[in-house]
Protein backbone atom coordinates (compact mmCIF):
# COMPACT_ATOMS: atom_id res chain seq x y z
CA UNK A 1 0.00 0.00 0.00
CA UNK A 2 1.15 3.49 -0.80
CA UNK A 3 1.84 5.64 2.25
CA UNK A 4 2.69 9.26 2.99
CA UNK A 5 5.47 9.49 5.59
CA UNK A 6 3.93 12.64 7.13
CA UNK A 7 0.33 11.40 7.27
CA UNK A 8 -1.01 10.61 10.74
CA UNK A 9 -3.49 8.06 9.33
CA UNK A 10 -0.73 6.31 7.35
CA UNK A 11 1.19 6.08 10.63
CA UNK A 12 -1.86 4.47 12.26
CA UNK A 13 -2.08 2.00 9.36
CA UNK A 14 1.62 1.16 9.81
CA UNK A 15 1.23 0.73 13.59
CA UNK A 16 3.48 3.70 14.41
CA UNK A 17 0.68 5.56 16.21
CA UNK A 18 -1.84 3.74 18.41
CA UNK A 19 -5.57 3.91 17.77
CA UNK A 20 -8.57 2.34 19.46
CA UNK A 21 -9.23 0.00 16.52
CA UNK A 22 -12.59 -1.64 16.07
CA UNK A 23 -12.02 -3.22 12.65
CA UNK A 24 -9.22 -4.11 10.26
CA UNK A 25 -9.01 -6.04 7.00
CA UNK A 26 -6.72 -5.95 3.97
CA UNK A 27 -8.17 -2.63 2.75
CA UNK A 28 -9.33 -0.66 5.81
CA UNK A 29 -8.85 0.22 9.43
CA UNK A 30 -11.67 1.63 11.54
CA UNK A 31 -11.23 3.20 14.94
CA UNK A 32 -12.78 5.57 17.48
CA UNK A 33 -12.19 9.28 16.83
CA UNK A 34 -9.91 10.77 19.51
CA UNK A 35 -12.09 13.90 19.63
CA UNK A 36 -15.63 12.48 19.40
CA UNK A 37 -18.42 14.80 18.37
CA UNK A 38 -21.16 12.27 19.14
CA UNK A 39 -21.66 9.34 21.53
CA UNK A 40 -20.56 7.08 18.66
CA UNK A 41 -17.85 8.63 16.47
CA UNK A 42 -15.89 6.22 14.31
CA UNK A 43 -13.50 6.71 11.41
CA UNK A 44 -13.05 4.34 8.49
CA UNK A 45 -9.82 4.87 6.56
CA UNK A 46 -8.44 3.02 3.56
CA UNK A 47 -4.96 1.61 4.02
CA UNK A 48 -4.14 3.08 0.62
CA UNK A 49 -3.18 6.75 1.00
CA UNK A 50 -5.68 8.84 -0.96
CA UNK A 51 -5.48 12.50 -0.06
CA UNK A 52 -9.20 13.29 -0.31
CA UNK A 53 -12.41 12.49 -2.15
CA UNK A 54 -11.23 15.00 -4.79
CA UNK A 55 -8.38 12.60 -5.58
CA UNK A 56 -10.41 9.48 -6.35
CA UNK A 57 -11.01 8.14 -9.83
CA UNK A 58 -12.67 5.13 -11.44
CA UNK A 59 -9.89 2.85 -10.17
CA UNK A 60 -11.12 3.49 -6.60
CA UNK A 61 -14.74 2.48 -7.29
CA UNK A 62 -14.54 -0.91 -5.56
CA UNK A 63 -12.65 0.49 -2.56
CA UNK A 64 -15.23 3.27 -2.06
CA UNK A 65 -18.10 0.82 -2.37
CA UNK A 66 -16.56 -1.46 0.25
CA UNK A 67 -16.07 1.52 2.55
CA UNK A 68 -19.73 2.52 2.38
CA UNK A 69 -20.93 -1.07 2.83
CA UNK A 70 -18.75 -1.32 5.93
CA UNK A 71 -20.23 1.84 7.52
CA UNK A 72 -23.65 0.46 8.59
CA UNK A 73 -22.09 -2.76 9.87
CA UNK A 74 -19.65 -0.89 12.12
CA UNK A 75 -22.31 1.60 13.19
CA UNK A 76 -24.61 -1.23 14.33
CA UNK A 77 -21.80 -3.10 16.10
CA UNK A 78 -20.72 0.02 18.00
CA UNK A 79 -23.96 1.40 19.38
CA UNK A 80 -25.61 3.24 16.48
CA UNK A 81 -27.95 0.52 15.19
CA UNK A 82 -30.92 2.91 15.31
CA UNK A 83 -29.32 5.36 12.87
CA UNK A 84 -26.18 7.29 12.13
CA UNK A 85 -24.71 10.02 9.97
CA UNK A 86 -21.77 9.63 7.60
CA UNK A 87 -19.50 12.52 6.73
CA UNK A 88 -16.57 12.91 4.35
CA UNK A 89 -14.87 16.29 4.70
CA UNK A 90 -13.10 17.21 1.47
CA UNK A 91 -10.48 19.91 1.07
CA UNK A 92 -9.89 23.02 3.16
CA UNK A 93 -13.27 24.59 2.37
CA UNK A 94 -14.94 21.27 3.26
CA UNK A 95 -13.39 21.17 6.72
CA UNK A 96 -10.86 18.41 6.03
CA UNK A 97 -8.18 18.36 8.74
CA UNK A 98 -6.30 15.14 7.96
CA UNK A 99 -5.42 14.73 4.30
CA UNK A 100 -6.11 11.01 4.03
CA UNK A 101 -9.56 10.02 2.81
CA UNK A 102 -11.78 8.96 5.72
CA UNK A 103 -15.44 8.50 6.55
CA UNK A 104 -16.82 9.68 9.87
CA UNK A 105 -19.66 7.64 11.35
CA UNK A 106 -21.60 9.64 13.94
CA UNK A 107 -24.40 8.12 15.99
CA UNK A 108 -26.32 8.50 19.19
CA UNK A 109 -28.62 11.27 20.39
CA UNK A 110 -26.04 14.07 20.06
CA UNK A 111 -25.13 13.28 16.42
CA UNK A 112 -27.92 15.29 14.74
Amino acid sequence: MSADQNCIFCKIVQGQIPAKKIYEDEDFIAFHDIHPRAPVHLLIIPKLHIESLQHVDASHRELLGKMLVLAPKLAAENGAADGFKTLINTGPAGGQEVYHLHVHILGGKASA
